[in-house]
């Protein structure tokens, strides 16, 4: 049976696209019934870049429909003279299409930026990049490099642009997002909904070093042709997390954030602790710990920013076990060799997570060995274990911690360190300047923390803007 559609004068190109269409795949169907094998991934590409002509076809039409053509509009309560009137490009997830539209000036400035109603009212990022091709993108650089992301799309058959287009848009949209991001994470957290078998919240900070792009001091005298003029630099970035947690003290969400070396912690901590601060609210029950290494920056930071001064409600500070057992496993392979170290360590682990005076029963002990003062390659491990306990003894109560179901080590920001910085920004020959660099590592950081729709949804929302006809 066959089937008439009727199209419209104004969808003509969109019609075109159709027919080619069904042509193609009629055409395909034919060659398909002599029962001979059939190179199918041909046919995928055939029938792909059928779909994406008519995909184009309908961004055209829709484009079209909203352009205005008035003398004088009016675009935020000023009033704008049109100056001009021709095809322009727009760039969509299948391609570029070209829409007639009218640019606009605003009167009374002179030679101002010139505006169309098309681009103000589908919020359009830079010259033409329509909203969903532009965030697909910036999500594809925030994972890897703008060629490998241009190689992916190509080969996905979507968004054939040039790796310096990806490179662009990503920035545009970080440009969209960074300025407004403590706004857009405060609307993100006041929206969360803390999953119901959460029972625990930990907020935990710690560093990670990050390739960086630093002018180099200019020499006194003239400089030598071709010297240098910037270096590669590793500084200390800072990563933050805020996780939910189960009865067992089991990660369920974790919230990622991320920081440039040269920003100040000061705010990351305040962020830490503005959206533990939301999450009880919406859940006063909810146990409250925060976690690091063993250094002591890290601590005065936790410690001033996120207390119970702060929140209301206690806060147990919990150094990561981890970090205390790989002290102990020096010192246990100085006083028991490598073959006995493995079962003390064990044994000692177990006696930190089930008795609460663990750790002066493991400090006499390490105290009686009578190794304290012996060297190894890297230091006295005996010494520097016993310090390192004593330093950190209040922040030791792992027993306590295990039956409140919290958690006792701060994998989910290690792990985030990993994966917000090591994996994206630390890869062969980068290095990153300040801004741009900020904008991947927040955008990362949006797309670690499974927030990246929604927090581009209100990134980009305040682009668009209706467009009326002026008198």
């Amino acid at each position: 049976m066959a089937m008439m559609i009727e199209i419209p004068d104004d969808l003509k190109v969109l019609g075109e696209a159709m027919r080619a269409m069904v042509t193609r795949v009629t055409a395909a169907k034919r060659a398909a019934a002599d029962g001979r094998a059939v190179d199918y991934a041909v046919l995928e590409r055939e029938v792909g870049e059928q779909a994406r002509s008519v995909e184009r076809g309908a961004h055209q039409a829709l484009l079209q429909a909203l352009d205005i053509d008035a003398p004088r509009v009016k675009i935020d309560g000023k009033v704008y003279a049109r100056v001009e009137r021709g095809p322009g490009p727009y760039y969509t997830m299948a391609g570029e299409v070209s829409a007639t539209r009218s640019l606009y000036r605003e009167v009374g400035v002179r030679n101002g930026k010139t505006v169309d109603a098309i681009s103000v009212r589908a919020g359009v990022i830079g010259r033409g990049w329509l909203p969903e091709a532009a965030q697909v993108m910036a999500f594809l650089v925030q994972q890897s490099t703008p060629r490998e992301s241009e190689a992916a799309a190509a080969k996905m058959g979507r968004l054939g642009y040039s790796r310096s287009s990806f490179h662009d848009v990503a920035h545009l949209i970080g440009e969209e997002y960074v300025p407004r991001r403590k706004d857009i994470e405060d609307a993100l957290i006041s929206a969360y909904e803390v999953p119901a078998e959460a029972c625990s919240v930990s907020a935990a900070l710690d560093r990670v070093s990050m390739p960086m792009e630093e002018p180099l001091p200019r020499p006194p005298g003239r400089p030598q042709k071709d010297a240098p003029k910037i270096a590669r630099n590793f500084r200390m970035a800072w990563c933050g997390t805020v996780t939910l947690h189960d009865a067992a003290g089991k990660a369920i969400h974790t919230i990622r954030y991320g920081l440039m070396p040269h920003d100040d912690p000061v705010d990351l901590v305040a962020s830490l602790a503005g959206d533990v601060a939301k999450v009880l609210e919406k859940r006063p029950d909810l146990k409250v710990a925060a976690l690091a290494d063993g250094a002591h920056d890290l601590w005065k930071l936790l410690e001033e920013g996120l207390n119970e001064r702060m929140l209301g409600v206690p806060v147990r500070y919990i150094v990561d076990l981890w970090h205390v057992l790989e002290k102990l496993g020096k010192a246990a392979r100085m006083i028991h060799g490598k073959e006995g170290a493995g079962a003390v360590v064990n044994r000692w682990r177990l006696t930190l997570l089930n008795r609460t005076n663990a750790v002066p029963e493991i400090i006499m002990e390490l105290w009686r060995s009578g190794k304290r003062r012996v060297a190894a390659d890297d230091g006295k491990p005996v010494h520097e274990a016993i310090r390192y306990l004593l330093n950190h003894r209040e922040r030791m109560n792992y027993a306590g911690a295990k039956r409140a179901g919290l958690p006792v080590g701060s994998g989910n920001v290690e792990a985030s360190c990993k994966t917000l910085v090591e994996v994206r920004m630390k890869r062969s020959g980068s290095r990153w300047k300040e801004m741009t660099g900020n904008h991947v590592l927040q955008l990362r950081a949006l797309a670690l923390s499974d927030r990246w729709d929604a927090a581009v949804r209100l990134t980009l929302a305040p682009r668009r803007k209706a467009v009326l006809r002026a008198a």
